[in-house]
């Protein structure tokens, strides 16, 4: 069967305004919102100027990819607690150079970019075909990073290991969830026929109704603009209805494998900590000054998982 995955079924996302993701340094994020006035509630500005070196963390070069574009690079953090198979796969395919010449053949607005082999016959080599997928995992023994509010999805969302999550407290179950720049596996009408041939980025409004139905395996963390700006295709679901148009992708390799001094060096603000906590709760109830009515809640695709490059002399 030709491989088209997840995208052959017939769906239509939901049309709701498109969530940001905020990949920056702190520098960056502190111009962007205005320093709280004396004496007032902190800004996320404030918080992660406030932050300590122990609160960032460095990227886990094996668990990182490079998509490398003509318009730049995307860096893919991967999540092996979450799809252990699936990221072995993945790294084995990168390392096999399986992706390289490959295209971005489907961009559906307010959806997702897609990638992979448009007519699925490139040799995978020793590495498997196809998954069994990997929608869920048990909760025991991840630190779960709870958001106080609910949510319409699931019975509690938060963020596990840097990435948006949910869990159900009465299946002992936890998932990822499809936030804006999350990375998933495409399949077919078969839950086991993803494997890593075919992956997907979220560039839209989050579309939570795939969750736990679609393997997610990782999120963009920096580059995601190189994938939302890409042209919309003009066919059905987005693919693009001519060869000419689609997008080559040069080469995914694992950052592992790259010479050092090519390296991203990037650290993520961990999500088990204080100062994330003390994030959350300035972009629950927002203190800059253009702000008039507080939210006093907030989404888990709506929380900002800032990225910033390492800081000079740090050689992690």
């Amino acid at each position: 069967m030709r491989m088209r995955r997840l995208w052959r079924a017939r769906r239509r996302s939901p049309p709701l305004m498109l969530l940001a993701l905020c990949a920056a340094s702190t520098s960056a994020l502190a111009a962007d919102s205005p320093a709280a006035p004396a004496g007032s509630l902190k800004t996320m500005a404030d918080v992660l100027a406030a932050s300590k070196p122990s609160d960032w963390r460095a990227l886990d070069p094996e668990n990182t990819l490079y998509m490398e574009l003509a318009s730049g690079r995307v860096v893919i953090e991967l999540a092996p607690r979450f799809a252990p198979k699936h990221v072995l796969t993945i790294r084995a395919l990168a390392r096999e150079h399986y992706y390289d010449g490959l295209v971005i053949e489907r961009v559906q607005d307010d959806y997702v970019a897609q990638w992979g082999d448009p007519d699925d016959s490139r040799s995978t080599g020793t590495v498997p075909r196809s998954l069994a997928a990997e929608f869920s995992r048990s909760s025991d023994g991840l630190d779960f990073a709870r958001l106080p509010d609910p949510d319409t999805y699931a019975p509690e969302t938060g963020f596990v290991d840097g990435f948006p999550a949910a869990r159900d407290p009465a299946s002992h179950l936890a998932w990822l969830t499809h936030c804006y720049a999350m990375v998933g596996a495409g399949r077919d009408n078969d839950a086991n026929s993803g494997g890593g041939r075919e992956l997907y980025a979220v560039i839209g409004q989050a579309p939570r109704s795939l969750d736990r139905n679609v393997t997610l395996l990782g999120r963009v963390v920096q580059g995601i603009e190189l994938l939302s700006s890409l042209p919309r295709g003009s066919g059905p679901l987005g693919f693009y209805a001519h060869p000419s148009e689609r997008i080559p992708i040069r080469s995914i390799r694992v950052a592992a494998d790259v010479p050092e001094a090519q390296r991203a060096r990037l650290e993520v603000l961990r999500t088990d900590t204080q100062t994330f906590t003390d994030l959350i709760e300035s972009r629950r109830n927002r203190r800059e000054a253009w702000f008039k009515v507080q939210a006093d809640r907030i989404d888990v695709c709506n929380v900002p998982l800032p990225v910033r490059s390492a800081p000079a002399g740090d050689g992690s």
